[in-house]
């Protein structure tokens, strides 16, 4: 088993790297026309994903290196549950593999984009819940950008 400070600082790690996910998918969706929405889509899956692989970590529960936002969610214990909607967690979901490859998909919108940012920031506020967010503050202020 290994100590609260380790838990957190893997814990901040994950964080910062979510964070750049989020700073990335704002600064996409900010560029107006010439935004690439599955960009915004990708970055807004990959930074839920990487908060929830934050708890986990912090929690001791190992998880496989998956991008499903649903089965992740499952491996948590019941204590840290987290409320997002199953329709909400397979959208994300869908966001890891359709906006990688190329496909017959039809092209993402502006409000897909949104919608998207809006999920993972549910996700981001669910997670900070279960998590002790003054400790992990300033061991991410340590680690800047």
């Amino acid at each position: 088993m290994r100590n609260q400070d380790d838990l957190l600082h893997v814990a901040s790690q994950w964080i910062q790297k979510a964070e750049s996910d989020f700073i990335n998918a704002r600064h996409t969706l900010g560029m107006g026309a010439d935004c690439p929405y599955d960009t915004v889509c990708f970055h807004s899956q990959q930074g839920a994903e990487k908060y929830i692989k934050a708890l986990l970590s912090f929690l001791s529960v190992d998880f496989p290196k998956v991008h499903d936002i649903g089965r992740l969610i499952q491996l948590l214990p019941d204590r840290a549950k987290l409320s997002i909607a199953i329709t909400e967690q397979e959208l994300l979901t869908s966001y890891a593999i359709i906006t990688r490859y190329p496909g017959d998909e039809e092209p993402l919108t502006r409000a897909d984009a949104k919608r998207a940012l809006a999920i993972a920031r549910k996700v981001r506020q669910s997670v900070e819940k279960h998590l002790p967010m003054r400790p992990l503050k300033a061991l991410l202020k340590n680690h800047k950008h």
